[in-house]
């Protein structure tokens, strides 16, 4: 039986490197000013963010069946007898409800994994798969595996600037101006299918350091009960300057781990905003 491994670009993982993966990889649509984009296809990060900074209309939508049928159908077409197609938490979107009625169109041949992640623990999700996909399992068995493991995982991420919650309606205006005043950054927590308000801390310095602990601790907790953890930093920097800057402040706190950065997707770009900065961690899933 040979199965290959889809997803949706909110994992993070560029298309040079899905290619060097042997994953295939469904572009999420981005709408800028009415016209429609394919992220990772005619829309890079750097360009978004900078639509995203000049504060244009935007919104991010699901693959349409059409899209996400034509690329089941080019796997299938490349001699895959089965896939395993890995989109962005049910709870976020309604991506993976879509996949889930079209996969019934394709019985035996399609699995879809509700993996309850995005950005860099979706992306953890899908090096799991692979994994169990060199172990010889089939895409139904991966996909309970993944299921199951599922909730092991955790997002932390600092906004810096809060006109972006506030246009998608995640804060009020008057707190959002009063935040302004204060110099409060929020601190926002991402697991299963929510995102959800962590912490409040006095400036961005500050929100950067409650990160790390706060995700120190949650490491440590998750090697203390024997589990083996990937971690991945991630953000939306409009200046390289500040992405190397977080980048080795990470390391400094996880100096023994193998830290991978992702930009932020478009779908969490597009909440967050510009100069956004995040960690992720999940439970390695041969060892849950």
């Amino acid at each position: 039986m040979k199965t290959a491994i889809v997803t949706d670009s909110n994992c993070g993982i560029s298309k040079k490197e899905a290619e060097a993966l042997h994953i295939f990889i469904v572009p999420m649509p981005v709408c800028i000013q009415d016209t429609f984009y394919y992220e990772g296809i005619d829309l890079n990060h750097k360009t978004f963010l900078k639509h995203l900074a000049d504060h244009e209309k935007i919104h991010t939508s699901q693959p349409s069946p059409a899209d996400l049928m034509s690329a089941w159908e080019n796997v299938f077409a490349k001699g895959f007898d089965e896939l395993l197609y890995i989109p962005m938490s049910s709870g976020l979107s309604g991506s993976c409800h879509t996949a889930c009625q079209m996969a019934k169109e394709y019985p035996g041949k399609v699995s879809v994994a509700d993996v309850r992640r995005i950005s860099v623990t979706q992306r953890h999700a899908v090096l799991d798969a692979l994994q169990l996909v060199e172990q010889g399992m089939e895409a139904s068995d991966i996909k309970t595996k993944l299921e199951k493991n599922a909730l092991h995982s955790i997002i932390f991420v600092g906004v810096d600037n809060l006109d972006y919650l506030k246009r998608g309606g995640r804060i009020t205006p008057t707190a959002a101006a009063m935040a302004s005043v204060l110099n409060i950054k929020p601190l926002l927590i991402i697991g299963g299918n929510k995102i959800d308000a962590y912490e409040k801390v006095r400036g961005r310095k500050n929100c950067e350091k409650r990160l790390l602990e706060a995700m120190h601790k949650k490491v440590d907790s998750f090697k203390s009960q024997g589990y083996e953890v990937r971690l991945g930093i991630a953000g939306s920097f409009l200046d390289e300057k500040d992405l190397n800057a977080w980048v080795e402040m990470a390391k400094k706190v996880f100096p023994d781990d193998d830290l991978l950065y992702d930009p932020l997707t478009c779908s969490i770009s597009s909440h967050v905003g510009p100069n956004a900065f995040g960690m992720g961690a999940s439970i390695r899933i041969a060892h849950s």
